[in-house]
């Protein structure tokens, strides 16, 4: 559950923070504009007439009360400028009167200037009043019609005059409207602007108190019980380690509570990782021999339904808390720790580079197409000009926001698949690397280890790397097989369809591959030579932002061209196998198709690079 749970968080979180940022922000514009500006004081007339004596001769309240053609609940004598007039009010309605006479008095369009007028200091003028017959959001809150008054000063001064009875409703200016907009976002009404209690005010307040109380229980189960209880205080147990034979390679002593992945690492059996055993790669994948535990929300994110049944779980996620057996794929390269020379660097694309190392002692067969290899990065510091590239790619260079040192503190292992069969290779081992620049903005994150220290490296440098590791290999027989590739997924695709073709293949070879544009994409007059070479292989190379007039070329995205011009009119689609490697966004378009297609899980084989 915890994956699953820390991405909600995160994704929560990220929601409420932003709206963190909105309270705050606009709570200290709000602060920082002055109130009597935005109330419209500077330019309010006092009124000396609010202090006249009330005129004699005028009509009784109850001779008013007697001629009125409706009913009243309430009389007061008031002004309309210098017209003494009785407000009457029934309800919600209210109606003027003359105070000599008893007659109605109407606030037409040119009372309402003067009224507006009077109330005004400032060097505006009065503009053409305008009829509301309700009230807008600059007059909210006001009941009945209204003149809309506007003047033509520098600040945009509008009066809002009641149409009942010549009150000032409200006074308005531009930095009322930017107070205005500030306080919307600050109580989130985003309709009325009013409403301090709306539901996505309920809703933020609600979220900010669970990204609290789910903040502290993440943090919790950040711990194991047994992390606070001393190792010579917990049980010894014993993990036997299986090769995938079933051979037993090493026993190893674990405490109870320790997970499979840290009881290895102790003994020197490093399972391939990116993450550290951080349950986000999935790299660490063993077997259970016996009754495997349930499986956790970590299991089942990284692990198809297939191998958790089977018995396949995370070793980071796996705890000790008896005697077990465990089977690892790897074997014996789990500890053998490999020596190569840098025979050559060659920048297929700006930003992917094929490097061909020469291993100090011959290659086995487990060297299989799909498989990769954990690269050993040592800590380093570089300057920004030690990644060295071609002229020809310094303008894509040029436009990446990299700082000028770039450091590893602590060595770490990163993962890169085989790029071509060892045997086509002379027995040399070839990986395609992508540059990962990091986020390139203002959140900018760091440039990526491995990729840095790759495209540091130049003939006759020294590597030192472990493995073959990895399940992703061609299935045996003949079926008809669909490539579907992105960016550095090239590598182990390519692997394969060379082998394939290499070993005379019979059956049909689709290959799809997508990338940006033209430039981006590795080893494009390879595949089409091989395309006229082998009548049953096909190579369509996809362009996501453009694609130029030439033959095999389509523009969108990989798995639609592969769909539109391939998968939906194929006759017989579930003979086919399918390999899938590239992008997550990609991979995860690409097998979200597929299941729709009804293709049997047993059918597609993936990689993903566990990033």
């Amino acid at each position: 559950m915890t994956p699953w749970f820390r991405k909600l968080h995160k994704w929560v979180g990220l929601i409420i923070a932003l709206q963190f940022v909105l309270w705050m922000s606009s709570g200290l514009v709000m602060s920082l504009l002055d109130q009597g500006t935005v109330e419209g004081h500077h330019h309010r007339a006092s009124h000396d007439h609010e202090a006249a004596s009330w005129p004699g001769g005028m009509l009784a309240t109850s001779r008013v009360l007697a001629i009125a053609d409706r009913p009243v609940q309430m009389i007061e004598a008031s002004w309309l400028q210098d017209r003494p007039v009785y407000r009457l009010t029934h309800k919600s309605t209210i109606w003027l009167v003359d105070a000599k006479d008893g007659r109605p008095v109407k606030v037409d369009a040119a009372t309402a200037g003067a009224i507006a007028a009077a109330d005004y200091v400032g060097e505006g003028r009065t503009g053409t009043a305008e009829w509301l017959e309700t009230a807008t959001l600059e007059a909210r809150g006001h009941e009945g019609p209204m003149w809309r008054v506007p003047f033509n000063d520098e600040d945009g001064t509008t009066l809002y005059v009641s149409a009942w009875d010549g009150r000032i409703l409200e006074r308005r200016n531009d930095t009322w409207r930017l107070f205005d907009i500030f306080w919307m976002l600050h109580i989130m009404d985003y309709t009325g602007r009013q409403d301090f209690n709306n539901p996505l005010v309920i809703m933020s307040a609600a979220g900010g108190l669970w990204i609290a109380l789910s903040g502290f229980w993440l943090l919790v189960t950040s711990f194991r019980l047994s992390e606070f209880v001393p190792a010579r205080w917990r049980r010894v147990r014993e993990v036997t380690v299986l090769d995938a034979s079933g051979a037993k390679l090493r026993s190893v002593e674990s405490h109870s509570g320790d997970t499979v992945y840290l009881a290895m690492a102790r003994q020197g059996l490093q399972l391939p990782s990116n993450c550290g055993g951080g349950q986000s790669c999935g790299l660490c994948e063993v077997r259970v021999r016996g009754v495997a535990p349930a499986p956790t929300t970590a299991d089942r994110e990284h692990i198809a339904d297939s191998r958790l049944r089977m018995g396949y779980r995370l070793a980071c996620n796996l705890p000790v808390e008896h005697a077990a057996e465990v089977e690892v794929a790897a074997g014996s390269n789990l500890w053998t720790e490999r020596v190569a020379k840098v025979e050559r660097v060659t920048a297929v694309t700006p930003f992917l580079r094929e490097i061909v190392l020469a291993p100090d002692t011959p290659v086995g067969a487990d060297f299989q197409p799909g498989a990769y290899l954990q690269v050993h990065v040592p800590d380093y510091t570089f300057q920004r000009h030690d990644l060295q590239h071609p002229d020809h790619h310094r303008a894509d260079w040029a436009g990446l926001n990299l700082p000028d040192t770039l450091a590893n503190k602590e060595p770490v292992r990163r993962s890169y698949s085989l790029a071509l069969p060892v045997e086509k290779a002379a027995g040399r081992v070839t990986l395609l690397t992508r540059f990962s620049p990091g986020r390139q903005d203002k959140k900018r994150q760091p440039v990526g280890k491995g990729s840095t220290y790759l495209y540091s490296l130049k003939p006759g440098d020294t590597l030192r790397f472990s493995g073959p590791f990895g399940d992703f290999a061609l299935k045996p027989g003949a079926r008809e097989k669909v490539f579907i590739g992105g960016g550095a997924g090239m590598a182990p695709l390519r692997a394969m369809i060379h082998a394939r073709l290499d070993g005379g293949a019979s059956e049909r070879i689709h290959f799809w591959y997508g990338a940006r544009n033209l430039r981006d994409a590795p080893y494009v007059e390879e595949m089409a030579e091989l395309a006229r070479r082998y009548p049953n292989f096909t190579w369509h190379l996809v362009l996501s932002e453009e694609a130029e007039h030439a033959a095999g070329l389509v523009k969108g995205l990989v798995h639609e061209a592969a769909h539109a011009h391939l998968l939906q009119d194929h006759p017989d689609l579930q003979a086919c196998e399918f390999y899938l490697c590239g992008p997550p966004a990609m991979l995860s378009a690409s097998r979200q198709l597929l299941r729709k297609l009804g293709i049997a899980e047993g059918m597609v084989a993936f990689d993903d690079f566990k990033v």
